[in-house]
């Protein structure tokens, strides 16, 4: 696999630390809020990686941390009139609930920030004592910037070009600093906020401290990946490689993976502009499958638009990421039905192998099927197969890979058709075919099984009712219901046997 690295700011092979493991961390959100869907890009992107190089094999040791101490954090508990750590605690669970609404897996450790105090304490008293770090007269530290001298290696900017970046920042004692890039690794805490003891000062650790200290804690030392947001960039994962890299002698992480912005109708996203979006809120007017395949439409280093219709209602983007992910369950389902096979539990491991697996005798009988129109289609779907992974391995490339899926739909529901037609029977490309969309279903994690008794209880009742309507001759109010029906990607028919439905 190669990976665009941020540090070398070219495309590098990648190669692990160990041997078919992976250490990995990626920023995780602050919680004073419902996470917004610029959050959530980051989640989704690396949340495939992960997902990728499991299927590729690899154990991959995933962390992402909680920041749970914050001034925002502070901020929102004043408001409240509660303590900080309420805050925290209500929005982890929050976050969490969001995280999987939209696919996003569980980190193998989530760690709090206000949990690792103790290790960011150890971390500043050894880089105090190795003159790296200095404090000032009200109990402030600040790390040395002209210590280290390959500050700025990941921003690739000098010092100078750096102050612009850090101006407006305004901490207590920073009139006590050597240098005006230093940052701050303690500050004394002011009346009513949270605190900590310790030999600087009853305080709490700035920002950059936190994931220098959890990343190598949970992931076992130095790090394979760290990613994130290209916010980040600078100052945080600069100060962070700063910390480590003083402190240790070692390298903090050997590739760093930054996914570009999201903007709201090509503006940069925020409150003041009144176009701030939560996670909460597209998902309660669009499945949450459908926003991730939005997500992963575009490569995850470019920017990313997000676009709302002047009544505020719709987004073009996903009504058309809506209709794309509604073909390829349709697809799916029709090939289950087909092969009169219930819907796989893909939360199982190897789940999707176990399902479909194709052996050197099932190949060379696709390749020597007398029926041209097989063997070719084999070889097409085998193709469209290896340029799914193939551009997946590219930088993670899922804009490119989700095309290799809509080309394998397009082939799948040419013999759908073939099927319904002229009764037309191969299982075993049937079967290869529904075996190909289950291994995108797992890596990109994005659920295109779908379960007719999973319906939600909304559509539930709209077929009660229409049945009901149907049944007091109220045809008006049916045909009403078939069409509200419709506009859901949901079409229903009366059989002999009842009323069926299915996606569009």
């Amino acid at each position: 696999m190669k990976i665009y690295n941020t540090l070398t700011l070219k495309k590098e092979d990648f190669v692990p630390i160990e041997i078919n493991k992976i250490r990995m961390y990626v920023c995780g959100p602050t919680v004073y809020d419902l996470i917004h869907i610029g959050n959530a890009r980051p989640m989704i992107v690396f949340d495939v990686f992960r997902r990728f190089m499991e299927f590729c094999g690899y154990e991959v040791i995933y962390v992402s941390n909680f920041t749970d101490i914050d001034d925002k954090i502070i901020n929102r508990a004043n408001e409240e009139k509660v303590d900080a750590s309420d805050v925290a605690k209500k929005y982890i669970k929050e976050a969490i609930i969001d995280m999987e609404s939209i696919g996003v897996k569980m980190p193998t450790f989530t760690p709090k920030a206000t949990e690792e105090i103790d290790g960011m304490i150890e971390l500043i008293q050894s880089l105090i004592d190795k003159g790296h770090a200095y404090k000032v007269d009200d109990g402030t530290v600040y790390f040395d910037v002209s210590s280290f001298k390959e500050y700025g290696k990941l921003s690739h900017k000098n010092l100078d070009e750096l102050i612009e970046g850090v101006r407006d920042i305004k901490v207590t004692g920073k009139d006590q600093k050597k240098n005006f890039n230093d940052f701050v690794l303690w500050k004394p805490a002011k009346e009513g906020e949270p605190k900590w003891n310790s030999p600087f000062c009853d305080g709490r650790p700035g920002w950059h401290t936190e994931c220098c200290v959890m990343a190598p804690k949970y992931c076992g030392g130095s790090l394979d990946i760290h990613a994130g947001g290209e916010d980040l960039i600078f100052p945080h994962h600069e100060n962070e490689i700063a910390q480590y890299e003083s402190n240790t002698g070692k390298t903090f992480a050997n590739y760093w993976m930054h996914n570009a912005f999201l903007r709201i109708n090509n503006e940069k996203m925020s409150k003041s502009l009144g176009n701030f979006k939560t996670v909460r809120e597209i998902i309660s007017k669009y499945n949450g499958n459908v926003f991730r395949l939005f997500m992963l439409s575009t490569h995850y280093r470019s920017p990313l638009n997000f676009s709302i219709d002047s009544d505020g209602k719709k987004s073009p983007e996903l009504e058309s990421a809506k209709a794309i992910y509604q073909r390829v369950c349709t697809c799916v389902e029709r090939l289950l039905e087909i092969l009169n096979f219930d819907a796989p539990n893909l939360d199982e491991p190897k789940e999707q192998i176990r399902f479909y697996d194709v052996s050197k005798s099932i190949e060379d009988g696709f390749l020597n099927n007398s029926d041209k129109d097989i063997s070719d289609a084999f070889k097409s779907l085998k193709g469209f197969r290896m340029q799914f992974v193939d551009k997946l391995n590219d930088d993670l490339n899922t804009a490119d890979a989700l095309t290799a899926i809509y080309e394998i739909v397009n082939i799948a529901n040419r013999f759908i058709k073939k099927h319904d037609e002229e009764k037309f029977a191969c299982d075993e490309l049937f079967k290869y075919m529904l075996y190909l969309l289950l291994i995108f279903n797992k890596v990109m994690g994005i659920n295109v099984v779908n379960k007719k008794e999973d319906l939600d209880s909304e559509i539930e009742d709209l077929i009660s009712a229409r049945s009901e309507a149907k049944k007091n001759k109220d045809f008006k109010k049916a045909d009403e219901i078939r069409e509200m029906l419709l506009n859901k990607g949901i079409v229903i028919e009366d059989t002999r046997e009842g009323v069926k439905w299915k996606r569009v």
